[in-house]
């Protein structure tokens, strides 16, 4: 009989066929009664595969009496609890690396769009305004003072396509990095009054929980840019709206929310935002990269062999 595994949400067909070929899934996303369905086929469920945004519930790990591995389809593991997962002995992986190159594109694609005002541009031609004035004038971004908030895998990419514009590159860090060229900066209030952009691609976790608080907003100032490419946690959301709004802070270019899929309904009327659905690692290529390592961890788990990504 094939291993069963519970599917939390939906991967590229491709993915899916792979895993309907090698194991019974029981898909959570769209299920009438998710509940009826965990407690149905819980106690079957070896493998449970799911997003990183999205996670999995301690009550569904719990369900699955005989679970052994989370198969997480992203790199964030903070919508997993780890610790409770290993009190039970569950594997837990991700999907590392694969998509460090979109996400760090996107970053550096919002960091122009929210420099120039693209979107606003955008908006402009397509409305018929052009013929009656040209936009007021944007923010350069070569030269500027770049502050990364997270120098990982994903923070270094940044870094180096940033070089590529000749920017001034900083970054804070839970510690300094020995092997890189750029200056490290201790606390990232410090950081963003050195900044001109600030970058946020640091991982998510309890500790970094609203590092991004009002004195970050506020030392980042009324001329500065956020951009957001790691977790809607790691900002405080309510302080980046009122900053936003009333002119402490001069824009933000946001890939991610507190409460996705929601966006705060209070940044879609301004033009100093530019906002993406968690859109970072949505290429063809990279999705497909991400669920063939997912496939991977999944047959070496059932076939007992080391797990290329683990993560617990």
């Amino acid at each position: 009989m094939k291993p069963e595994i519970l599917l939390v949400e939906s991967m590229m067909p491709d993915i899916e066929a792979a895993l309907d070929a090698g194991y019974t899934v029981h898909r959570l996303a769209g299920a009438p009664d998710r509940d009826r369905l965990v407690a149905e086929v819980g106690p079957r469920v070896r493998a449970v595969v799911t997003g990183g945004g999205t996670g999995v519930s301690n009550a569904i790990m719990d369900a699955c009496t005989n679970l052994g591995i989370v198969a997480i389809n992203g790199v964030g593991t903070d919508a997993v609890d780890l610790k409770h997962a290993a009190s039970r002995g569950v594997r837990v992986t991700n999907t590392p690396d694969v998509l460090t190159d979109d996400v760090a594109d996107l970053a550096i694609g919002l960091m122009i769009a929210g420099s120039r005002r693209m979107m606003v541009g955008d908006r402009f031609v397509r409305a018929g305004r052009w013929p009656n004035g040209g936009l007021p004038l944007a923010r350069k971004v070569t030269g500027k003072r770049l502050g990364i908030l997270g120098l990982g895998r994903i923070g270094m990419a940044i870094a180096q396509r940033a070089a590529g514009f000749g920017m001034d590159i900083a970054y804070t860090n839970r510690k300094p990095r020995a092997d890189v060229p750029y200056r490290f900066v201790a606390s990232p209030v410090d950081l963003a009054r050195e900044s001109d952009i600030l970058i946020v691609a640091a991982s998510a976790g309890p500790d970094a929980r609203n590092m991004v608080n009002r004195a970050v907003i506020e030392a980042l100032g009324p001329d500065g840019l956020l951009v957001n490419v790691a977790r809607g946690a790691v900002v405080d959301e309510p302080e980046l709206v009122a900053a936003l709004t009333d002119g402490r802070l001069g824009g933000a270019a946001l890939d991610v929310f507190a409460n996705e899929p929601h966006a705060p309904e209070a940044l879609f009327g301004l033009d100093n935002v530019v906002l993406q659905p968690h859109q970072a690692s949505a290429t063809v290529e990279t999705r497909m990269a991400m669920g063939n390592l997912v496939l991977a961890n999944l047959s070496a788990f059932f076939a007992g062999q080391p797990l290329p990504t683990a993560v617990v």
